[in-house]
């Protein structure tokens, strides 16, 4: 059992540079002891819609520095998972205390962040530049949230304001409807900068929902700022699945970015856009955002990152040291995915440093890569028709031609690398473990 002090220094740890402010921390104290945000409110003197929103805002940012869904009803056991994991690490390795758990986007401060040449550099002299767009494409757990804390970092060291905004906490019936899309956005940003709200004075239904979003941003949040806007937008790609609403969105998005070159105050507004898959909604070419931008495509780590990953945890220095040749292998197994190596790695290093004992066990139901497999497992048995398509890529020794939207929706969660039109096992653990269980 952990203190609601000892949960609050953990997620002082886990957001830094960002603090959490005092409506936040009241909300997480209040909902440590079982409040409701009705009760939070009445005790507090807030608004109870503008403590829901603060607490919704709360959890996306833990989810974000946690590397899982975290919601008012399960912060406190995964807070207390956390405590624990901290605690095992640091009784099995003094030297290990200050490192991060591998499942979390990799702090500010960390040793263990691994540069993808050159896009960290792309990145930071792109958005310095008036009306930058970035967009970053990689499947879940290859980096794209620790470059994106990287980018906003930069951008505060240069007085930069940032909004960080995530489609993965929007509902359904806000992503699926273009006008609760647009003000959705519009009230976020408005939230995160701290500044009152005047969405309803400047929404007009007869000038359109892009048109009152447009003219809300620029007459009213980057009239009044006297430095850069940059909003980062994550997880772009559930748009995908309402294409009617993507068709009218992402447009829009590209339509600001070419209004830095027309009116002045755009030239404020900065934009990184993060996604998981190709884009597959049509869209004609003096359209989408996507071809006027700087676009980085997150990769998985090469034999010189694995070994450079190993020295900064000391493997190394170990007693036995790591070996090449057992990188190698290590490497063989997991294809140089970042989160896959990063768990294999902090295992030897804490744990035990077998590696061949680690990979002989990385597909059985005792191996590290248990509840990660379990996972993609559970994914696949809600949807037997990428089930369907997964088992033909893993039984073929050639890549496969897949149905366009399969495709996609397999490369967003990891499970398949795509090269042209066709798939392959995203590694030779995928491609084990499931040719016994598909």
């Amino acid at each position: 059992m952990i203190t609601i002090e000892e949960a609050l220094h953990l997620v002082d740890n886990a957001i830094k540079p960002e603090r959490l402010n005092s409506v936040q921390e009241l909300i997480l104290t209040q909902c440590w002891a079982g409040k409701t945000y009705q009760e939070i409110a009445e005790v507090s003197g807030y608004d109870p819609d503008y403590i829901r929103v603060v607490g919704s805002r709360l959890w996306q940012l833990l989810s974000e520095a946690f590397g899982e869904k975290i919601t008012k009803n399960n912060f406190r056991s995964i807070l207390r998972q956390q405590v624990g994991t901290v605690e095992k690490k640091q009784g099995n390795s003094g030297s290990m205390s200050a490192l991060e758990l591998p499942q979390t986007p990799v702090p500010m401060d960390s040793a263990l962040y691994i540069n993808r040449f050159p896009s960290e550099s792309q990145a930071y002299e792109e958005i310095v530049k008036p009306g930058a767009l970035i967009r970053i494409k990689a499947p879940k757990q290859m980096g794209k949230s620790s470059l994106v804390m990287r980018i906003l970092a930069q951008a505060q060291t240069r007085g930069y304001r940032t909004v960080r905004l995530n489609l993965l906490q929007a509902e359904d019936s806000v992503i699926s409807n273009l006008q609760r899309l647009l003000r959705w956005l519009c009230a976020n940003i408005t939230l995160q900068l701290g500044v009152e709200s005047l969405l309803d004075d400047y929404w007009d239904e007869d000038l359109g929902f892009k048109v009152s979003c447009t003219t809300y941003l620029q007459g009213y949040i980057l009239g009044q700022l006297d430095s850069p806007l940059v909003v980062a937008l994550d997880e772009v790609n559930r748009l995908f699945n309402y294409p009617e609403v993507a068709q009218e969105f992402l447009p829009l998005l590209r339509f600001w970015h070419e209004e830095a070159n027309n009116v002045r105050v755009w030239q404020k507004f900065r934009l990184i856009v993060t996604h998981s898959t190709e884009i597959y909604i049509p869209l004609s070419l003096d359209q989408s955002p996507f071809n006027v931008v700087l676009s980085l495509r997150l990769t998985k780590f090469d034999c010189e990152q694995a070994q450079e990953l190993a020295q900064r945890y000391g493997l190394d220095k170990s007693e036995p040291p790591l070996q090449l040749e057992e990188l190698k292998s290590l490497q063989e197994v997991v294809g140089g995915h970042p989160y896959l190596l990063n768990l294999a790695l902090c295992h030897l290093m804490t744990q035990n440093n077998d590696v061949y004992k680690l990979i002989k066990e990385a597909t059985t139901e005792t191996g590290i890569y248990r509840d990660h497999l379990r996972g993609h497992l559970a994914f696949l048995g809600k949807y037997p028709e990428l089930a369907d398509a997964y088992r033909q890529v893993i039984l073929s020794t050639e890549p496969v031609k897949l149905d366009p939207i399969a495709a996609y929706k397999l490369e967003s969660v990891g499970l398949v690398e795509l090269r042209g039109n066709e798939a392959v096992p995203m590694c030779h653990l995928y491609r084990n473990y499931f040719s016994d269980r598909l």
